[in-house]
C-alpha cells in the first residue's frame, strides 16, 4: 500500500506502537528504490524552520545563506508527528500539499518523487497534539500496523541474525517511479467502477454511525489507489476487488464517527466494512 501511495504521489500515516519496524520499513523502501531518506523526530520544541530550513548568516561574506531543512529528501519519516505543536505540523502538511516550501520569500521545490511517512502512537495521548480532521484528510492513506502474532514473533526470533545481516539491494530508481506514475494514469476505469466509488463515498456520509463522511478528495484517493493496485497486479484496468482492497486504508482516517458510535465502541474500519456490504459492486 505504501508503494501504491508513492506511485500516485500520496502520503501515508502509519499508526502503531513503538517497535513494529516502521523506521526499518521506510529505510528499506528508500534503499530498494535508490531514494534519499531522512528521519525527523517530532518533539514539542520542534520549530517549522527545523523542518523546512532557514537563513543563516555567513560572517565571511557578510551575507545570509539559505540552509535547507531535512524535508528536502525523497522519503521523509516524520516520527511521532502528533508530538509537535500545531504550527509545526502545519508547516509539514503545507509542504506535503504544495510540494514546495518558502524561506524568506523565496520558493524552493521539493524533490520528486516525494513521500512523507508520518507515524503516531495511538496509545500515548499525554503531551500530544492530535491532527485535526482537515489535516488528516491530506494523507492519502492511514495504515495501522498491529503487533505480530505469536507465530510471527517466534519466526522473527528464529531469523534474528539473518534480519540484522540482511542487506537490501536496489531494484529501481526515481526515474522508474516517475514512469510508473504515468502508467497509473493510463489504467482504464469503467464508468460502473466510478459509480461504485461514488456510491461508497455517498454511503459513508449517510451512515448512521458517521458524523463526517468521505470528501471528494476521498473519492479521488479511492480511484487513484485502485488504479495503482491494478497496475501492481499486472492489469491495465480496475476491478471492484481493487476498490474493496484499498477502501480501508484510504477511508479509515476520513470517516469521523458520531459521539454515540464512539461510546458504543464502533471503529471506522467497522463502518467501512459495513458500507462495502451495503453497496453492491458492479
Amino acid at each position: 500500500m505504501i508503494l501504491a501511495s508513492l506511485y500516485v504521489g500520496g502520503h501515508v500515516l502509519l499508526e502503531g506502537v513503538p517497535g513494529v519496524a516502521k523506521t526499518t520499513l521506510a529505510k528499506t523502501i528508500a534503499t530498494v528504490l535508490q531514494l534519499e531518506f531522512r528521519r525527523i523526530q517530532f518533539t514539542p520544541d520542534l520549530l517549522p524552520s527545523d523542518i523546512i530550513g532557514t537563513m543563516v548568516y555567513n560572517p565571511k561574506t557578510g551575507e545570509f545563506n539559505v540552509r535547507l531543512g531535512p524535508i528536502f529528501a525523497n522519503i521523509i519519516l516524520a516520527d511521532e508527528i502528533n508530538r509537535a505543536s500545531p504550527k509545526t505540523q502545519s508547516a509539514l502538511l503545507e509542504a506535503m500539499q504544495e510540494r514546495q516550501v518558502t524561506i524568506e520569500g523565496v520558493t524552493y521545490k521539493l524533490p520528486d518523487p516525494f513521500l512523507v511517512l508520518a507515524t503516531q502512537n495511538p496509545i500515548e495521548l499525554e503531551g500530544t497534539y492530535p491532527l485535526p480532521e482537515a489535516q488528516l484528510d491530506r494523507f492519502f492513506m492511514r495504515i495501522i500496523i498491529d503487533y505480530p502474532s505469536k507465530s510471527e514473533t517466534v519466526e522473527i526470533l528464529k531469523r534474528l541474525k539473518r534480519i540484522y545481516d540482511f542487506k537490501v539491494k536496489p531494484v529501481a530508481s526515481a526515474k522508474d517511479i516517475l514512469k510508473i506514475r504515468e502508467l497509473v494514469w493510463k489504467v482504464y476505469v469503467d464508468e460502473s467502477i466510478l459509480n461504485y466509488i461514488a456510491d461508497i463515498v455517498e454511503e459513508s456520509r449517510r451512515h448512521s454511525a458517521v458524523r463526517l463522511g468521505g470528501s471528494p478528495r476521498a473519492a479521488i484517493a479511492l480511484l487513484m489507489a485502485s488504479r495503482a493496485l491494478a497496475l501492481m497486479d499486472g492489469r491495465d484496468y480496475v476491478i471492484p476487488d481493487d476498490v474493496k482492497e484499498v477502501a480501508e486504508p484510504v477511508l479509515n482516517h476520513r470517516i469521523i464517527l458520531s459521539t454515540e458510535a464512539v461510546f458504543e465502541g464502533v471503529k471506522p474500519v467497522d463502518v467501512i466494512r459495513d458500507i462495502l456490504k451495503r453497496v453492491p459492486p458492479p
